[in-house]
């Protein structure tokens, strides 16, 4: 199966006054369409910079990064927010939610930089219901429990269809039992067909993944099946 992500080479450093610092150093990765894969790693690894490479949110000091085989590091910005508004569906630990948006407006949002789409309210009512949320429609933030928000959030990353959902830390805020339902919910998208990328430094949610990647001080040390 051709990988939906090609990773060559990938070298990532920031530049400080009078001081270059690495933070990836080589990173060779393939992801393929349907995949459900774990991101693993201590604070300060990595894992955050390179999963804001794959979601066009940074780009590699040098390196290829192929996107359904183009290569896509030098793209002009215009091309680049297209592909990652149409291609990549985010969830972040903190929900990044518009506190004084509806949950039905928070998840059409995406959608209205799209001009192929023609009834953004209606895919979004579909995606609060994929998620379990087809009552909440008009809640705000604050009027939703913390796994809510997140579904919220979820229903977000799914609303325009992405190639690619990636998830920072998605249980990070919640509770055990909450954080629980969170990761069946992501496995259920999974069945049905998305590739998922979950960043986390929580061993016990890698497991539950198909495929576990862990990184260390910038290297990939291990990419295994649990």
């Amino acid at each position: 199966m051709t990988p939906l992500v090609s990773l060559r080479r990938i070298q990532k450093s920031y530049q400080l006054p009078g001081l270059e610092v690495p933070v990836l150093h080589g990173i060779d990765l393939d992801f393929r369409p349907g995949e459900f894969t774990a991101l693993v790693g201590a604070s300060g690894s990595g894992k955050s910079t390179l999963m804001n490479i794959l979601g066009f949110l940074d780009r590699p000091t040098s390196g290829e990064h192929l996107f359904r085989g183009r290569d896509v590091s030098r793209l002009a910005d215009v091309e680049e927010s297209r592909i990652r508004n149409r291609e990549i569906g985010f969830v972040y630990q903190s929900f990044n939610l518009l506190p004084r948006a509806t949950a039905l407006e928070n998840v059409a949002l995406p959608l209205f930089y799209r001009e192929d789409i023609r009834d953004p309210q209606g895919l979004a009512a579909a995606a609060l219901e994929r998620v379990g949320l087809s009552n909440r429609t008009t809640h705000r933030p604050n009027e939703l429990s913390g796994g809510q928000r997140q579904r919220v959030a979820i229903a977000r990353a799914l609303v325009g269809n992405p190639s690619l959902i990636l998830a920072d830390e998605p249980t990070g805020a919640l509770d055990s039992r909450t954080g629980a339902e969170i990761l069946d919910l992501f496995r259920d998208i999974h069945r049905q067909g998305a590739t998922i990328l979950i960043v986390t430094h929580d061993r016990g949610i890698a497991s539950l993944c198909d495929r576990s990647i862990e990184m260390r001080d910038g290297s990939i040390v291990s990419d295994t099946l649990p």
